[in-house]
């Protein structure tokens, strides 16, 4: 039967602080400038860029000084080295970007708010003196207004989707904005943001294209007559210049995607991206600069091939949020023969890539398995970082004690604005921000060996069948000719998955990583991360070198018997020992989150629960190898930060030492393994 404990989230700190580990990167922009090379970052010294982090949105990015430093050492405190910030342009949160408060009517998105800006520049000063950088969104969710000039404004949705790409005079009111933006100084860093090093990617356009096909356009794009003219006139001129006299621009339907449609699109879709991206490095941004973010077509990622790197967005859920049906299917990662597929297709060959968000949102049960699986994948394929959507919309977190309510009401009319992606208090995700940063930042786990680039056709439909098999196993990119790219070892089809060596089981060619899909058993394997997850009362699996134990699941040097039905059980180092050598190794232990009285009938949602937040205890015997046998002893940690009590440690004698967690004298989260 499964145990809960309170554990209470506090918006100053964290239960264990790992900075120290990173304390060496302080301040953000020591190393210069970011920079994209080849299928990397780096640094101007030449450091590897790896990043880990969160979104703000809207009003979280604008919080007063007092609480702008606490959150950036918080951050600091769980691994995190980077804050995309998001929805600055939204008109529905407070602050934003034009308007501090709510009340005074604003006839203009011309003008930026003096206080909002204030705001923003202290949170960027708290988080470069943390050592956490900053991805800066241009274009998100702007509402023109009155005063701006724009043709049928009041017709326009937030972001003027999709014409911001289209017409002459919205893109001239981007580059104004962006000007606004990178020209600003700050006054307590003493430098322009386009001057800050700490400020290292930055995207045109927030998922805006041009590319959804009819049935995606009823309720996103809306018919603008003005617009729709101005692009049958773009398209009629790209037509001649392209000597094709045989298609009706005049009546077609703008939405309809056959090759020749995709073709001007993709056309149009350069244009833009290049005008916004020299206008940004005209007034002397410095930095990898990338054009949207998501991946709707294979055209859509043919469009992005001139930007300096690619970017995309992943939601693992199945759910429909409304404001009075709730429902939510809990679905594992570990149940799932793919996850990753469609967005890797975004990570073209040469080009560095970023997952700016991604989420495996409450309340599905089994969501601890998600910064662990995201974070290794990111690193086997050698992706330059992730930020999850969302740390929070706002910054009055210090009454919000239940999971799935940080909002007294939805934001902005969208229900699950109100919480369901606020992660800043989710023991079973933010909770293994720990081990999700090393693993990543640190390299812990290595690339893969084997590069393969998928060939795709541009014009044609997504197709994921070499990446759905292929993306836990070798680094892959995708590729639109039959070139092989240089530095790659084969070329394949989108077409042909990939094979796998044991059936059932999904191996990384490195040896780092392995799922098994009857079992539902995933695993990282490396020197200083051992991290089991999914079902681990069901027991290890065969794979390299991990071995399938009578009972439990067997790394290298470690056993991990585990009693509770699902769970993440992660092991690290903190220090830059390999675990065996290692003096102080942190462990996190945690299975279902959940409010206190929350109900569920099935998938749907009954009642929402009370504070205080409950984290099931994990209840697990492990065994480890360790060169300290005699002077290791392990300790308990509460949500305060309290030693909660010590586990009985026995030394078997044999270079290995055994002890049990969440037994009934000490349930934990966490476990600190430190040499006395």
């Amino acid at each position: 039967m499964s145990r809960y404990i309170p554990q209470p989230a506090y918006p100053d700190m964290m239960p264990v602080d790992i900075s120290f580990v990173f304390e060496d990167e302080r301040p953000a922009g020591k190393h210069g400038f970011l920079t994209a090379k080849g299928d990397d970052f780096r640094f101007e010294d030449g450091t590897l860029g790896r990043f880990w982090g969160v979104n703000f949105n809207g009003g979280a990015c604008f919080p007063d000084k007092d609480y702008a430093p606490k959150v950036a050492r918080r951050l600091a405190q769980a691994g995190c080295n980077i804050v995309r910030f998001h929805q600055l342009d939204a008109e529905w949160d407070t602050p934003n970007i034009f308007s501090f408060n709510k009340g005074r009517r604003v006839r203009t998105t011309r003008k930026l708010d003096e206080k909002s800006l204030d705001c923003l520049d202290y949170l960027i000063y708290c988080l470069k003196e943390e050592g956490i950088y900053v991805y800066l969104d241009m274009s998100t969710y702007r509402h023109y207004k009155e005063d701006d000039g724009v043709v049928e404004y009041e017709k326009l949705p937030d972001n003027a989707r999709p014409w911001a790409l289209v017409d002459p005079y919205l893109i001239e009111l981007q580059q104004e904005f962006a000007t606004q933006i990178w020209t600003h100084f700050n006054p307590y860093t003493k430098l322009a943001y386009k001057d800050d090093p700490v400020i290292v990617l930055s995207e045109i356009i927030n998922e805006n294209d041009l590319f959804k096909d009819a049935a995606a356009t009823k309720s996103d794009y809306v018919h603008a007559t003005y617009y729709e003219n101005e692009f049958r006139q773009f398209f009629k001129e790209w037509l001649a210049g392209e000597g094709i006299t045989d298609y009706d621009w005049e009546t077609c339907d703008l939405y309809r995607n056959d090759e020749t449609m995709l073709r001007f699109k993709i056309y149009l879709t350069e244009k833009y991206y290049r005008a916004m991206r020299d206008h940004m490095k005209k007034i002397g941004v410095k930095i990898p600069i990338t054009g949207s973010n998501w991946t709707k077509s294979n055209a859509h990622v043919k469009a992005q091939e001139e930007m300096d790197f690619t970017d995309s967005h992943h939601y693992y859920y199945d759910w429909k949020w409304g404001n009075t049906e709730r429902t939510c299917a809990h679905r594992s990662i570990t149940s799932s023969p793919q996850v990753f597929a469609g967005m890797s297709r975004m990570k073209t060959a040469g080009k560095p890539f970023f997952i700016s968000e991604w989420d495996m949102p409450w309340p599905n049960s089994f969501r601890a398995e998600g910064p662990i699986y995201y974070a290794a994948v990111a690193a086997l394929q050698g992706w330059g970082g992730l930020a999850i959507h969302t740390y929070a919309y706002g910054t009055r977190l210090e009454d919000m004690k239940v999971l799935g309510r940080e909002q007294s009401s939805p934001v902005g009319g969208i229900p699950y604005r109100e919480g369901i992606f606020s992660t800043w208090n989710d023991p079973a995700k933010f909770g293994l921000f720990y081990h999700a940063a090393l693993l990543l930042r640190r390299c812990d786990v290595t690339p893969a060996k084997k590069k393969v680039a998928i060939r795709s056709n541009p014009y044609g439909k997504l197709v994921n069948s070499a990446n759905g098999t292929g993306l836990e196993q070798h680094f892959l990119a995708t590729v639109f000719d039959d070139k092989l790219p240089e530095g790659y070892d084969a070329l394949q089809s989108e077409n042909d998955a990939f094979a796998l060596e044991t059936p059932g089981m999904l191996v990384s060619d490195n040896g780092e990583m392995w799922r098994d899909l009857k079992k539902r058993v995933g695993a990282v394997d490396t020197p200083r991360t051992k991290i089991a997850y999914g079902f681990l009362s069901r027991g290890g699996a065969q794979a390299s070198t991990v071995k399938a134990a009578a009972e439990g699941v067997q790394l290298s040097g470690v056993t991990i018997e585990c009693k509770t039905d699902f769970g993440v059980i992660a092991m690290s180092s903190l220090t830059s020992d390999p675990i065996e050598k290692s003096d102080n190794i942190l462990i996190s232990a945690i299975g279902r989150a959940r409010n206190t009285g929350a109900q569920f009938d099935g998938e749907k949602m009954l009642d929402l629960g009370q504070p205080p937040i409950l984290a099931e205890v994990v209840t697990a015997k492990i065994t480890m190898k360790t060169d300290k046998a005699k002077t290791l002893r392990v300790w308990g940690v509460n949500a305060e930060g309290y030693y909660a009590g010590k586990c009985l440690t026995t030394d078997n004698g044999d270079g290995t030492i055994s002890f049990t967690i969440g037994d009934e004298m000490n349930p934990a989260c966490y476990y600190l393994i430190v040499a006395d």
